[in-house]
């Protein structure tokens, strides 16, 4: 059996499902958000037993087993957030933390199963300091890069170049909420002596997390299942600035360019073998190709978006998450 774990709106599990169906796989879908409210479920430990867990979808029936699940693709779940009936603010809050406790435990106690995303190595594997460390490890080239949160220090940095990207760590947006509008941070290029004219305060206030800026002839993301690498070029540079051209995302929608493409065996090698280090067994790898044709690592999310990928360039990716969850758990079955 295999357990998608992920939320309501996510509609990447959408194809991979009807693979599934096709197929004629059983699997089970736990949209996380609604643990208390869609699910019945325990996890029981005895003598008899010893220990396993029960879960069942109250609309629909389905049912399954933890002892029958081998295969899990957790693929970006959400906190608890709702409940079947409400109480005071207090002890809402406190049943949908315990609700959480128990979902990540229960994930934790499945981390020994085959896992296409993993709850316990997703986090950690996400630093961007590990990355590049490991990235640097497995001879790959990387920006030069500093994090600060004084200005003496991004001085030091950015001297050393006339342009520097000013990149976010972990949080991509702001919710402003008089005016009830969302920012996205998007990566900035800018010049370093404007970078420094600002005043201390816009350094000791924040993390300021900077990068070289690497001229590009094009951009890659190389999408990793168990083994297999699904490279996609983006012809970011194509676009005008503030549309695509420093960060692909803001050229989604405004026709940017996507092909399928072929990478040197020593880039997919090096994105198995990172995933592999890091005890993965899925990514989204981000690089730069320079006019000169080297390649430069920039990141990797540990699960991260494809399906827009697939969606452009015809890239099997939702059957490939679809046979290798299959053939992991007809594995454990033999």
């Amino acid at each position: 059996m295999i357990l998608i774990v992920s939320n309501k709106e996510d509609i990447h599990p959408t194809p991979v499902i009807e693979h599934f169906e096709t197929m004629g796989v059983p699997f089970f879908r736990l949209n996380t958000e609604t643990l208390l409210s869609d699910y019945e479920f325990e996890w029981l430990s005895n003598p008899y037993c010893g220990d396993d867990f029960h879960l069942k979808n109250l609309h629909t029936g389905l049912e399954v087993f933890g002892h029958d699940i081998n295969s899990v693709w957790e693929r970006r779940p959400l906190v608890p957030s709702e409940l079947r009936s409400v109480n005071c603010k207090e002890v809402n809050e406190h049943n949908l933390k315990e609700a959480h406790g128990f979902l990540s435990f229960l994930l934790y106690y499945l981390g020994d199963r085959y896992c296409l995303g993993h709850h316990l190595y997703d986090r950690s594997s996400a630093s961007k300091m590990l990355q590049l460390k490991l990235a640097r490890q497995l001879g790959m080239n990387i920006p030069d890069t500093c994090f600060a949160n004084n200005k003496a220090a991004v001085r030091e940095f950015s001297n050393n170049y006339d342009i520097v990207c000013l990149k976010s760590i972990d949080n991509d947006n702001i919710w402003f909420e008089e005016e009830m509008q969302e920012h996205v941070l998007y990566t900035q290029a800018v010049k370093s002596n404007e970078l420094l004219a600002l005043p201390d305060e816009a350094f000791f206030q924040t993390v300021t997390y900077l990068q070289n800026y690497i001229p590009k002839a094009y951009e890659l993301r190389i999408t990793v299942v168990g083994t297999e690498t699904f490279p996609c070029r983006i012809d970011s540079q194509e676009m005008e600035a503030g549309c695509g051209k420093i960060d692909w995302r803001q050229g989604l929608d405004k026709g940017l360019h996507h092909s399928k493409c072929h990478v040197p065996k020593a880039v997919s090698d090096f994105c198995t073998t990172f995933l592999k280090r890091l005890n993965l067994n899925f990514g989204c790898f981000d690089f730069i190709v320079t006019p000169e044709n080297d390649y430069v690592f920039l990141e990797c999310n540990p699960n991260g978006q494809w399906l827009w990928i697939e969606q452009e360039t015809g890239l099997p990716i939702s059957k490939c998450i679809a046979d290798t969850l299959i053939i992991h758990d007809k594995k454990q079955h033999k």
